[in-house]
């Protein structure tokens, strides 16, 4: 779809994963804030672009087949890209590729971090900062600085997601008693707290709710041993991984008493739909900027400190010193309780 209009055009690139483009909805809220006329595009890898189905501040998807023909497909993209005349472009990323699409996408300003390898080609550089007290949603917002938006920006504004009537219906049924959401599995093993924990967690919740388990159909296979190694009675943990859409999961997660996540995309969902959250933290901290931003929310962690923890901002597929004490550490009573 092509609009036709005098309002300013903006690209939002974003083309990681689940939870950076969850992120980024944030600035799509900034932007109408600010400018409530400006037509709002995005770009997202393939598989991403149902998050952004229903956004009511979204005119189009531009979407980048990484997998397929992924060289093919980029320079389809930048075609695309340049035919639209963007007034601006916002590349939330730091990687070379979208830093090409930015740099040549002819749009009046680029905008991206000084860590993108193209960014001598933009117009503007902002300085990416992974510090204590600084989230995403603040870095992602300094991009807009130079656009000189008449409205002023608020910083930390929430990222949010608009699952649809249908979404919210198709949950529905899983709703007719108290529940409790957990998503236990993460691609980086060590932001994963172990599947023994999860268990011992889900044989202390309260007896009067039920305990939905949430992922990708990959999942389903763990979580399925989880239930059956909780040994709990029949429906008092149902396996939901692979059954749900992410706007489905989200409209689900938004109801429940609490929600149990990894510092992984779940996480990002609950904070879109302002729900309760208990955030788990292994190898990784808050303090990179990914925490979660619910009303009611908390971190839990290990107390112990460990010199080796961070470890590594994105997680690591095995512990390297090989106790994984960030995890074991974690208070399965210190998590059970969060009324």
């Amino acid at each position: 779809m092509i609009t036709v209009t005098n309002s300013p055009r903006f690209l939002i690139s974003q083309t990681a994963f689940i939870g950076d483009v969850i992120l980024a909805t944030a600035l799509l809220e900034q932007l109408h804030q600010a400018q409530p006329d400006a037509v709002l595009d995005v770009l997202v890898r393939k598989g991403n672009e149902s998050l952004l189905a229903n956004h009511p501040f979204v005119n189009e998807v531009l979407i980048w087949d990484k997998k397929g023909a992924k060289y093919r497909s980029l320079w389809t993209l930048l075609q695309t890209i340049r035919s639209r005349k963007y007034d601006a472009v916002l590349n939330l990323q730091r990687f070379g590729t979208t830093g090409l699409l930015t740099a040549f996408s002819g749009a009046k300003t680029t905008v991206g971090f000084t860590k993108n390898p193209f960014s001598r080609f933009f117009t503007h550089r902002i300085e990416h900062r992974i510090e204590p007290g600084i989230h995403e949603i603040q870095r992602n917002a300094e991009l807009l600085k130079p656009l000189n938006l008449a409205s002023p920006i608020v910083r930390l504004t929430r990222p949010k997601l608009y699952p649809s009537v249908a979404d919210f219906n198709a949950v529905r049924i899983y709703q007719h008693k108290p529940y409790i959401c957990i998503a236990p599995t993460s691609v980086w093993f060590t932001k994963q707290y172990p599947s023994e924990r999860w268990i011992e967690l889900i044989q202390k919740l309260p007896d009067n709710t039920v305990i939905y388990l949430l992922g990708a159909p990959a999942d389903a296979q763990a979580c399925n041993a989880m239930i059956a190694r909780a040994g709990l009675a029949p429906g008092t943990v149902i396996n939901l991984a692979g059954k749900l859409s992410l706007l489905q999961s989200a409209a689900l997660q938004a109801g429940a008493v609490m929600n149990y996540v990894n510092d992984s995309a779940p996480l990002h969902l609950c904070s879109a739909m302002n729900a309760p959250t208990t955030a788990v933290f292994c190898s990784t901290v808050p303090e990179f900027g990914f925490g979660p931003l619910a009303d009611q929310s908390r971190v839990v962690q290990t107390a112990e400190v460990l010199d080796c923890k961070p470890c590594n901002l994105h997680g690591k597929s095995a512990c390297p010193l090989g106790h994984f004490r960030c995890a074991w550490g974690i208070s399965v009573d210190e998590m059970a309780h969060f009324q």
